[in-house]
């Protein structure tokens, strides 16, 4: 006999009725409705539930930086909780809205990756998702988690300056493909964008680092693992940094030809060998700084959490440690 499937609207008061007190946090949801699966049915069932234990208020965001707004005004105005409903680049914004606040930060999955929530033990389905934020309003323990900086702006997993940045700024212009072919569309992008621009006379960057000077091409900057999924396969690049750690770790391609890209990605998915291991790879890990410049005068992308920001002369990086407060 067929399995039959239950309605989301179902799961989602099955959940509410686990409720043991009456609403006492506030919550901002800050909603980006553009994100690839965020519709508007969906989000008045995650609000509708969620009113079950917080006091809930949920705002669409309608431009660019509109989450970093709706972020600091809900610390000043004393909420419990700012949630993130959106792509990973919804809760990068909402989280530079709330730096130096003690409200925490949370997220439900509104994108592909939807890399911040999985790193913090949200499951990647929206109703799974809300069902766990419905049980932790009896389980209410905010931490405080690193983040990284690059020239001010706050990144949460990892940045990038280079082919990944230059992959994003394509991806991100065609939104409609992003979110109909997903990883796909960013595998397909990334070919395309390689024999374009980094195959015959790519920009070229130099990392200083601590008194090593690294030259290259590309290199990805990050504060925890993973790098980013395919699907639901991590992708590792830099290894040493957590959430915790007060540090940063990066990687860094000295070169762009047809014969090591492929076996970069190949390692950034195996269980078994590492991309750090790759004679083109320089790698490196425990580091509080490092700064990116371009070598020929040409601006190199810039890319934070996969959200494409613009071409830089020069990329400073930092961390700020316990810069954010979490709640997961």
């Amino acid at each position: 006999m067929a399995a039959t499937s239950v309605d989301p609207l179902e799961r989602l008061e099955a959940a509410v009725a686990l409720a043991t007190s009456a609403p006492s946090r506030r919550m901002l949801i800050i909603v980006n409705p553009y994100a690839t699966t965020v519709s508007d049915r969906l989000k008045n069932l995650v609000v509708y539930a969620l009113r079950g234990r917080y006091e809930v208020e949920a705002i669409d965001t309608d431009a660019r930086g509109h989450a970093t707004e709706l972020s600091r005004e809900a610390a000043r105005d004393g909420y419990d909780v700012v949630v993130a409903f959106g792509g990973d680049g919804t809760v990068n914004e909402a989280a530079n809205g709330l730096s130096g606040s003690n409200t925490p930060l949370c997220c439900l999955p509104g994108g592909r990756a939807n890399v911040y929530c999985r790193m913090l033990g949200i499951p990647n389905d929206v109703v799974d998702a809300t069902e766990h934020l419905l049980l932790m309003a009896d389980d209410w323990h905010p931490t405080r988690v690193d983040v990284g900086l690059v020239n001010g702006r706050m990144f949460l997993f990892s940045a990038g300056v280079g082919l990944d940045a230059s992959v994003v700024e394509r991806v991100d212009a065609h939104p409609k493909l992003k979110a109909k072919y997903g990883e796909w569309y960013y595998t397909l992008t990334g070919v395309s964008t390689f024999t374009r621009r980094y195959l015959v006379h790519p920009p070229r960057l130099e990392a200083q680092v601590g008194e090593e000077t690294i030259s290259g091409v590309t290199a990805i900057i990050q504060n925890s693992t993973p790098y980013t999924y395919f699907g639901d396969k991590p992708v590792e690049m830099a290894e040493g940094a957590t959430l915790t750690s007060g540090d940063l770790a990066g990687v860094v391609l000295d070169r762009a030809r047809p014969t090591d890209i492929p076996s970069i990605l190949g390692r950034a998915l195996s269980d078994r060998v590492k991309v750090s291991g790759h004679r083109h790879v320089h790698a490196f890990a425990r580091v509080t700084g490092l700064r990116i410049s371009s070598r020929d005068e040409r601006a190199l992308p810039l890319q934070v959490d996969g959200d494409y920001l613009g071409d830089v002369d020069e990329a400073v990086f930092g961390v700020n440690p316990r810069g954010i407060a979490v709640v997961s």
